[in-house]
């Protein structure tokens, strides 16, 4: 198949009237410019690399929008409140469920530009706590959907042992617990079995947070799987988590961790939200990628992590949904350069000192370290021999028909909407076009039966 561009982005910049040509299989043969009558289809239109989704908790996207409802007066609505909606979700969905909710939020993952999502996966047993039959009858539901989709997915199941630091866990969180980390070993090949029935899935590994487990047992749980998978971990999201660690173990969530890990580029640190200098240093000298989720922490009320500070030293960071209140990744960096310009009073934060270019900077870096959550190591946006994932953004609209090359990738981020997405092409195969998924109806309604039987919208 040979696809025809107004312009494809690369890692230096436009390849302007560029021919992306792929086998069956969906791979890039070859990618030229000034290839006029050679296209299958011709599109009026550019192409972003496919955005990579480096944070995702599929079910609670059945809550989205249903958390903001407040008590009047003093009352303090904060994380731990808004856990309380998820606890009720996740004690109530079923596999069937699980499901259809994860298939209509890939469909809609993809309709906004993403083309791969990491699922941060803990949703494990059944209603009681009993393990199923199958231990990877929900992550098997996960796979089936992102199959379904189109969606590349990397399973990140996940370690989930305890309530909080020295507490056992809680009756709301028996779904998600393994109580040993033989357990977890357990469940975790049984995931990897699963994703070995989808060819545009791979596993990954995770902790769900230092309160979470029983913090001597990080090591022994990162050492006793293969060392070549992306890990996973929420940290430092909330000031509650760091007023306990603080007290449990002596430091800060990212301090231990720096001091007790082996910590390298393999590591992804969701959130990190409320860090020092200190940390933030060790952070960018050890290689540790942190994920970002804007939309979610803000939300959330959790804070704003220091990116300009990570930045100056180096440091890499992706963007995830989370909890899937927005599904924009525009808005995601939008919302995430803003904040950072809001506190530090400078307009520069995505930019670097080689290059001044702020969309730039920002689509390489939310690329190309959320491939690496997805063990992807590929540096290429496009690459000869690696699966098509595009983002097309209509050329139609005035501002993109009057911008120059050099405003073209700023226009699109700083003052897109969904109207500007053409569509998405995800391992060679247009996946959404002109606003719908190819397998809307049956997806959606799906989605409607199970929230019908689920109750809680």
């Amino acid at each position: 198949m040979k696809f025809q561009f107004k312009a494809i982005l690369q890692n230096d910049g436009w390849l302007e009237n560029a021919l992306v040509e792929t086998d069956p299989n969906g791979r890039i043969v070859s990618v030229g410019a000034d290839a006029q009558g050679k296209a299958d289809e011709l599109i009026d239109g550019f192409a972003l690399p496919g955005f990579q989704n480096a944070h995702s908790h599929a079910f609670q996207y059945a809550m989205a929008g249903l958390a903001e409802n407040h008590r009047p007066g003093n009352f303090r609505d904060d994380f731990w409140s808004w856990r309380e909606a998820m606890y009720s979700l996740a004690l109530s969905i079923d596999p069937e469920q699980l499901e259809a909710t994860a298939a209509m939020l890939y469909a809609e993952m993809l309709r906004h530009g993403y083309t791969n999502v990491a699922e941060f996966h803990y949703l494990h047993h059944d209603r009681d706590g009993t393990l199923y039959s199958d231990r990877a009858e929900m992550s098997s539901r996960l796979i089936a959907a992102a199959r379904r989709t189109g969606i590349g997915i990397t399973l990140i199941p996940i370690f989930y042992q305890k309530g909080g630091f020295g507490t056992g866990p809680e009756p709301k969180q028996k779904r998600f617990i393994s109580a040993t980390p033989e357990e977890y070993q357990r469940l975790f090949e049984a995931a990897a079995d699963a994703c070995r029935s989808y060819e545009n899935a791979n596993i990954g590994m995770g902790i769900h947070s230092l309160r979470g487990v029983e913090p001597e047992l990080i090591k022994e749980v990162v050492d006793s799987l293969p060392a070549d998978l992306p890990f996973h971990i929420h940290i430092s999201e909330q000031l509650k988590e760091i007023e306990d660690c603080l007290s449990h173990l002596g430091k800060k969530p990212v301090q231990w961790m720096l001091d007790n890990a082996e910590l390298s580029d393999r590591f992804h640190f969701v959130h990190a939200t409320h860090v020092d200098d200190y940390e933030v240093k060790g952070l960018a000298e050890s290689g540790v990628n942190v994920v970002l989720c804007p939309t979610t922490e803000g939300n959330l009320g959790d804070g704003i992590f220091p990116l300009g500070k990570f930045q100056d030293r180096g440091g890499s960071w992706s963007i995830g949904t989370d909890s899937h209140v927005s599904l924009n990744p525009f808005e995601e960096l939008r919302l995430l350069d803003y904040g950072q310009r809001l506190v530090s009073h400078r307009r520069n934060i995505f930019a670097d000192r080689a290059e001044g270019n702020s969309g730039i900077n920002a689509i390489r870096r939310a690329t190309l370290t959320g491939r690496r959550a997805m063990n992807d190591q590929s540096q290429g946006f496009f690459e000869v021999g690696r699966p098509f994932n595009a983002s097309v953004i209509s050329a139609g609209h005035p501002l993109l028909q009057t911008a120059s090359p050099e405003n073209r990738l700023n226009t699109i981020i700083y003052s897109s909407d969904e109207t500007w997405q053409t569509g998405t092409i995800a391992f060679g195969i247009w996946r959404s076009k002109n606003g719908r998924h190819q397998l809307q109806e049956r997806i959606t309604g799906d989605f409607l039966e199970a929230v019908k039987e689920l109750g809680n919208r």
